[in-house]
């Protein structure tokens, strides 16, 4: 009886050549990033002549923000487009290696290139709103220390603040209904303005969301004794002034409604557009690293 051995498989020896041509990849990042700063600063010369500081000029807020949303994502694709290609067109030819590993190599080498190429924005990003933030800080600083100072000159000063919408509320409160007030209406000499004591009111109320009735009717009192109108009139004007700034908070609470949507929005459309960079150039890598394998046709 002859015995017959069974050999062991005898696996390939393990190639030397890395299967990572950092090369390729850092030369595919920088060209999409290079052409990411290109292409957003063309966008934002473009945003620039699109807006206007006049009014009934220019394109609408609703507008722009779209607008820039979509370059946002033309600026993705088109970048991640030219690094996976720069990147498969660079990487070493890989020799004895099955197709389908070289395209799962292509693939990730641009998928790689995409990666890095996101790193580097976003460090760039963080140190633009690093930055923004910093002089933000240091801007609100010297508006808390100037606010004190402020504060500590007295509430004089703070009632002669003609930028203050409240205190441009509270003047017409104290609108005369002629030229030629009544007697009754002209404060006696010395007496305090009451402006000063209306602001605070006025203020309290804005904080606390409405204003209470004993402060409508003390209100309201003031004004009758201050412009010598009849009372019904004077508790006109206060429920009038209200309104308005009720009115006001709420297009306030519609403009921030409408800017959380925008951002919303902005932050969807940013993802997407990052998810299909990164596909587009992974599939950019593999179409050229095809490309680069491909049999050159020999002469005769």
């Amino acid at each position: 009886m002859t015995i017959v051995a069974a050999s062991a498989p005898v696996s390939a020896p393990e190639s030397s050549q890395s299967a990572l041509s950092w090369g390729a990849i850092l030369a595919g990042a920088a060209v999409a990033s290079a052409a990411s700063l290109c292409l957003f600063v063309l966008g934002s010369g473009l945003g620039f002549a699109a807006v206007s500081p006049w009014a009934n000029a220019g394109v609408a807020a609703g507008t722009f923000a779209v607008s820039a949303a979509i370059w946002l994502v033309i600026v993705q694709w088109v970048a991640s487009a030219l690094g996976g290609y720069i990147t498969g067109r660079l990487r070493t030819r890989w020799v004895g290696v099955h197709t389908d590993e070289v395209f799962f190599r292509d693939t990730a080498h641009g998928f790689l290139s995409w990666c890095v190429a996101t790193l580097i924005a976003a460090v760039l990003l963080g140190s633009a709103v690093v930055g923004t933030v910093s002089s933000g800080v240091q801007a609100t600083t010297s508006v808390l220390s100037g606010a004190a100072q402020g504060a500590s000159a007295g509430a004089a000063s703070a009632v002669g603040n003609v930028t203050d919408p409240t205190g441009y509320l509270v003047d017409t409160l104290f609108r005369p209904v002629s030229d030629q007030l009544p007697p009754a209406a002209v404060p006696p000499q010395g007496q305090p303005d009451v402006r000063g004591e209306t602001m605070r009111i006025v203020g309290t109320s804005i904080a606390n969301g409405a204003m209470t009735d004993p402060d409508k009717a003390y209100l309201a009192q003031l004004i009758a004794a201050r412009t010598g109108i009849p009372a019904a009139d004077a508790e006109k004007r206060v429920n009038d002034m209200l309104a308005e700034v009720e009115a006001t908070k709420v297009k306030a609470q519609e403009a921030a409604d409408a800017a959380r949507k925008a951002a919303t929005t902005t932050m969807i459309l940013g993802f997407l557009a990052l998810v299909i960079g990164a596909f587009i150039a992974s599939v950019s890598a593999a179409l050229a690293g095809k490309l680069r394998d491909e049999d050159v046709p020999s002469t005769t």
